[in-house]
């Protein structure tokens, strides 16, 4: 979904919230890049939805936090296929 910025950055905060997703998924889903879905999340929705950007936030801070525990995850399933 490449559309307008201001409507994309609405879906981009709906879908990371209702699916609890990181970045790298929400990109993924929408065919933007990361760089993309952090800029309209962060800069653009602020400005268009406050109640909308705080709760985005609160899930990226969930998902900050727990990121190491996903690495770790990601490193141990590496090694147990090999």
């Amino acid at each position: 979904m490449k559309g307008l910025p201001e409507e994309r950055a609405i879906s981009l905060a709906q879908y990371i919230i209702e699916n609890e997703a990181t970045v790298r998924q929400a990109a993924a889903r929408f065919g933007v890049s990361k760089s993309t879905v952090h800029k309209d999340i962060t800069s653009r929705l602020e400005h268009l939805n406050r109640i909308l950007y705080i709760q985005v936030q609160q899930v990226l801070s969930k998902n900050k936090s727990e990121r190491h525990i996903r690495g770790g995850m990601a490193t141990r399933e590496k090694y147990r296929k090999k």
